[in-house]
């Protein structure tokens, strides 16, 4: 089934194709680039299983923003040693490359994350939308019959739209981000309320319909008040940034037969670049 959009989370997909494609993929000269291969290929994949008329990546441009950390101190802390495994860090601005030679939007806005980004989009665009991520705060996105997530498993990508997140967490089905403001989320060092698990976390949401509410009743300690105030600032992806939707396609593609020429030939990558092009034009084309 083909959908409207199909937003990719680059930094999460990224991630996954480094762990997940050998350390013996390289470069002719020797450079590693199993995530820039891995990704190649999770793209043309997704074009040829979800068949969307419009594709975008989303990227990090800053993974733990400052304006967060100074709402939540403890926001995704635990990451701090090592934000990017060294190993990964000269294959983005690779990645970057082969996308513009390509023709794949791509865009990170100083200041936010790859969530930010697609949460705007996903206000903004016409249509049905499908997002790509690992990361469950874009939960808080679906909604029926316009807006799903592919969440990577090990079975494959879950289909999770305000069903699954009610048979996962008991929660109506676009409360994801309160939820996870009451119970706590480890990964991004968020406290939760404590003594709050999951099964209370949903009850209170069930009884109350969300966080707002729950301040409302007044019922919490002043503590407890003040910390829902800031993850109601901190948690949910920010739905209005000054940026439009992308093209997100083109008449044709590669854009730049030349320098994609240079970049395969560089970083030996003729046949995953090759392959994502044909999908490309296979499906965007002719949708």
């Amino acid at each position: 089934m083909s959908c409207d959009w199909l937003f990719v989370d680059g930094s999460s997909l990224i991630f996954r194709a480094f762990y997940g494609v050998p350390k013996t993929v390289r470069s002719p000269d020797g450079k590693l680039i199993n995530a820039a291969r891995g990704f190649l290929e999770t793209l043309t994949r997704l074009l040829g299983t979800r068949e969307p008329h419009h594709i975008a990546v989303a990227s990090d441009a800053d993974w733990r923003p400052d304006w967060r950390v100074a709402l939540i101190p403890g926001y995704k802390a635990q990451r701090v040693a090592e934000p990017i495994p060294p190993a990964l860090i000269p294959q983005m601005p690779v990645i970057d490359a082969f996308l513009a030679a390509i023709g794949i939007d791509e865009l990170g806005v100083p200041g936010y994350e790859a969530e930010d980004v697609i949460a705007t989009w996903t206000a903004k665009a016409n249509g049905s939308v499908e997002i790509v991520s690992g990361d469950r705060d874009l939960f808080a996105l679906v909604e029926d019959r316009r807006v799903t997530v592919l969440y990577p498993e090990k079975g494959g990508l879950a289909v999770v739209d305000e069903a699954e997140v009610t048979r996962r967490y008991g929660i109506p089905g676009r409360r994801y981000a309160d939820f996870a403001m009451l119970r706590g989320d480890p990964s991004d060092g968020l406290p939760g309320l404590k003594g709050v698990g999951a099964v209370a976390a949903a009850s209170m949401i069930r009884q109350h319909g969300g966080v707002p509410a729950i301040l409302e009743a007044r019922r919490l300690s002043e503590h407890d008040q003040e910390y829902l105030t800031r993850a109601m600032q901190v948690v949910p992806p920010v739905p209005d940034l000054p940026i439009e939707p992308p093209e997100g396609r083109r008449d044709r593609y590669p854009a730049d037969p030349e320098g994609l020429n240079i970049l395969m030939a560089e970083y030996g990558l003729q046949a995953a670049s090759s392959r994502l092009v044909e999908a490309l034009n296979k499906h965007l084309r002719e949708s």
